[in-house]
């Protein structure tokens, strides 16, 4: 591990991303690691080996490193790991994947699924786009989740934003013949880009009709921090999209 040491003497992971000399690209985060702790840091080296996926670039075989054969579910930016932990609990039959580039975050996560024996569950720490375009396999996953992705709510931030015609795109070609997309946001100008680029995109019909959202479905937690803005009169936007059989990409 070659980053900078925390405070308190804990070392947060290499960069979650291929570093290309000479060129910058634009993506969805911004590092904010905030306190790595040692804690965190001992779930890095003891428990990556089990729960850990490192990224490298080229297909993956998730049979193998699940160690059987089962539909597979794809979270994209975790965060502290909440929704995907409480998803590990409750369903067992498929297999958990989850990628988020924080660190402080993944550690939390790690030491959670050991301590609930998780073992159906395997983490990456590394960017998202890079994962599906290389190591995920097209009409492998039953299910993409994105819970509240940053909503870079400054306009000239905008196309940073992780919901893009390209991106859609991708998620399409990766998802299984019947599988499904399923995103939630508390900002409605997000939710209106959501549906711009998602009731458009070739390959995803919304369940609710264009540019419609369902109640909190069961599979997702509501957060402390959802429950404290719907106090204060903010909203939840969940948009959930099923994938057309035979269809890929954007025509």
């Amino acid at each position: 591990m070659t980053d900078p040491f925390s405070s308190d003497g804990a070392k947060t992971p290499p960069k979650p991303f291929t570093v290309e000399e000479g060129r910058r690209q634009v993506r969805s985060f911004v590092l904010r690691q905030g306190r790595f702790t040692p804690a965190q840091q001992r779930a890095f080296d003891e428990l990556w080996p089990r729960f850990g996926i490192d990224y490298q670039g080229s297909p993956r075989d998730y049979d193998e490193i699940f160690g059987r054969s089962a539909k597979r579910v794809l979270e994209i930016g975790f965060g502290n790991g909440e929704a995907l932990r409480f998803a590990a609990q409750q369903d067992r039959e498929r297999d958990l994947i989850g990628i988020e580039v924080h660190a402080p975050g993944v550690g939390r996560l790690l030491n959670a699924l050991a301590e609930d024996g998780s073992d159906h569950v395997r983490l990456y720490h590394h960017d998202a786009v890079e994962v599906l375009n290389h190591e995920v396999a097209d009409g492998s996953l039953d299910e993409v989740r994105i819970y509240f992705p940053d909503p870079w709510h400054k306009k000239r931030h905008n196309k940073r934003r992780l919901v893009q015609p390209a991106f859609a795109d991708l998620l399409v070609r990766k998802l299984s013949p019947d599988g499904r997309l399923h995103l939630a946001t508390d900002w409605q100008d997000y939710a209106e880009q959501m549906w711009d680029v998602l009731d458009a995109t070739a390959g995803l019909v919304n369940r609710a009709g264009p540019r419609g959202s369902v109640a909190r479905p069961p599979w997702r937690p509501q957060t402390h921090f959802e429950t404290r803005g719907q106090k204060l009169g903010h909203g939840v936007w969940d948009l959930l999209y099923d994938k057309q059989p035979g269809i890929g990409n954007r025509e």
